[in-house]
């Protein structure tokens, strides 16, 4: 119990940093990521060629290239072009643009399924496009896509260990750190993974009384 202790009081502080950083990225990135999602989502509803088309490419490219290079293209090529990000700010951009593409499918998916009455209804009684989408079909989406929402929102999670490799000190490089000084790496990887599992546990915790606070108001 002593060396429990112990340990706790030697690693502990820097776990619960590297954990806060974790939650602040994910935060931070599920917000990008939904103004991303929406933004392509209703652009690809666009009556706009050019803009469906630019939505579409957006889609289709991150979807089909890997995360990793993602973040490597942000935070190594911009300077390139006379951008520099702080790793932090480019993960959570890297991030948040990559699963706004998954999160405008999503959308894209919830929009289908709203039928289209409601929205000619809406419009021949007087509503405007804009009022129409954000008070009448935008609200029944989010009670559709939440259980898929929660879903990215753990993926997101999960996927700031790749941050790691652009030197954002979170859970996985915080660890990388102490086993390069301990040569201890099965203790301290079992306890990147349990932190992680308990923030993905709350996600999922929260995610089901939202599900059950809709219900109760549908």
């Amino acid at each position: 119990m002593t060396f429990v202790l112990e340990e706790f009081q030697l690693y502990g502080p820097g776990f619960l940093q590297a954990a806060w950083t974790v939650f602040a990225l994910t935060i931070l990135t599920i917000v990008v990521s939904w103004a991303c999602g929406l933004l392509a989502a209703l652009a690809q509803r666009s009556r706009l060629k050019s803009v469906r088309a630019v939505a579409g490419f957006y889609i289709w490219f991150i979807r089909g290239t890997p995360t990793l290079i993602q973040i490597f293209i942000i935070y190594f090529g911009l300077p390139q072009f006379g951008i520099r990000l702080s790793p932090f700010t480019a993960g959570v951009l890297a991030l948040g643009i990559n699963s706004g593409a998954y999160i405008a499918e999503i959308v894209r998916g919830g929009l289908t399924a709203i039928p289209s009455g409601q929205s000619e209804s809406a419009l021949a009684l007087g509503f405007s496009r804009s009022e129409t989408m954000r008070t009448i079909i935008l609200p029944q989406v989010f009670r559709i896509i939440l259980p898929a929402v929660t879903n990215e929102a753990i993926s997101t999670l999960k996927n700031t260990s790749l941050l790691s490799t652009i030197t954002v000190v979170e859970l996985t490089l915080y660890a990388q750190t102490l086993i390069a000084a301990t040569f201890r790496p099965f203790e301290f990887y079992i306890a990147v993974a349990v932190i992680y599992l308990v923030l993905t546990t709350v996600l999922t915790l929260l995610a089901s009384w939202l599900e059950r606070h809709y219900a109760r108001l549908s």
